[in-house]
């Protein structure tokens, strides 16, 4: 059932203010904006199609028809003085941004999202008097600590992704396919209220689970069997993301109730190591400790997590080789694995925000392996 949810609006109206002091330190006088997913924390505008021109003292978005009252509505929403320019070819957009950008010396473009293709055309057309400059992760370094807005939406999406799996849960005594739970999922969190999955939901039993991104097929579930369940939902744009493993009756044999047994000991760790001041890497470590022991290190295929947020996967990101540092805000993903071909796979995955003295685990579905 769809609940009523009252949120805090995110903190749209501060970030250009918050991004501007890093142009300098980039070595540019203003930056265009071509990735959608920061034009819309930046600006709030959520159309499929916009480029954002950020200047010192002003800041001009440029988009199609298509959006000419979405754009201002939503910028205007988000308390965002922005000049909304609509044009109906990406070439009469190219021209307004030329004009707005007249006498920049230099140019950031975000390396990251710009095309070799756009850069020549920028280069040789739009910008041609300005000196461009790469830039990496201006926006993605502000989008890594989220406002209390940004963190009730994604508290919701997780809400929703756990009641979807409750209401799932009881299929898969049925004889249903991987497919059939996956999409039971998928409508269960649009039913609750969720725009959409964060990503393409995984459902994946037996010998498939040992794939750790196996993508749902029609096999049926058997009774004994492991199956891993990783999925999520956005709400307003913001993701959630969620692990279990779970089993129809006794697994078929030990080593199955021991790598799981493994798992929830070592995500348990993982989620206690975070905390402001930490290293991702560490936390990552404190998950591997408890599987190397185990004996099974070439086991686990991948980074302990990730970062959440407008994407499913950003910044910072919780592996053995981060540099990323802990900080409060930050939402990050605590899900280690154990993956043997002859008996499927375990991850049990969390999503928690960093506090001032830990974290707060945001998705609570439980963690009870029979169903």
């Amino acid at each position: 059932m769809t609940r009523s949810v009252h949120m805090a609006e995110p903190e749209i109206t501060g970030r250009l203010g918050r991004l501007r002091p890093s142009l300098d330190g980039a070595g540019c006088d203003a930056l265009l904006v071509t990735n959608l997913v920061n034009v819309r924390y930046l600006t709030g505008f959520t159309g499929s199609a916009a480029l954002l021109l950020v200047l010192a003292d002003a800041v001009v978005l440029t988009t199609d028809g298509r959006y000419r009252d979405q754009a201002a509505e939503q910028t205007a929403a988000a308390g965002v003085d922005a000049t909304v320019e609509v044009r109906p070819t990406l070439a009469a957009q190219h021209e307004v941004l030329a004009s707005a950008a007249s006498g920049i010396a230099r140019l950031g473009l975000e390396a990251e999202s710009v095309t070799w293709a756009q850069q020549r055309r920028f280069a040789a057309d739009v910008f041609a008097t300005a000196s461009l400059v790469p830039t990496d992760g201006l926006v993605e370094d502000l989008r890594r600590v989220k406002d209390a807005g940004e963190v009730e939406r994604m508290a919701e999406a997780a809400r929703i992704a756990d009641e979807a799996l409750a209401a799932v849960i009881p299929l898969l005594g049925q004889g249903v396919t991987e497919r059939e739970v996956a999409l039971g999922l998928d409508y269960e969190m649009r039913r609750l209220g969720a725009s959409g999955s964060s990503f393409e939901t995984i459902v994946a039993s037996g010998p498939n689970g040992a794939k750790p991104h196996a993508r749902p097929t029609d096999r049926r579930i058997e009774p004994g069997e492991l199956v891993v369940i990783d999925f999520g939902a956005i709400v307003d744009g913001y993701c959630s993301d969620m692990t279990r493993t779970v089993c129809i009756g006794e697994p078929a044999d030990d080593t199955a109730l021991r790598m799981v047994a493994v798992v929830r000991e070592s995500q348990r760790e993982g989620v206690a190591a975070v905390a402001p001041g930490v290293r991702a890497r560490e936390v990552d470590d404190k998950c591997r400790a408890v599987i190397t022991e185990a004996g099974w290190a070439d086991a686990f295929l991948h980074g302990t997590g990730h970062g959440v947020g407008l994407e499913i996967h950003e910044a910072p990101r919780v592996g053995s080789t981060s540099e990323d540092v802990l900080a409060p805000g930050h939402v990050v993903t605590v899900e280690p694995g154990v993956y043997l071909a002859e008996h499927g796979g375990v991850r049990i995955e969390d999503t928690v925000v960093v506090t001032d003295d830990g974290c707060r685990v945001l998705t609570n579905a439980p963690k009870e392996l029979v169903v």
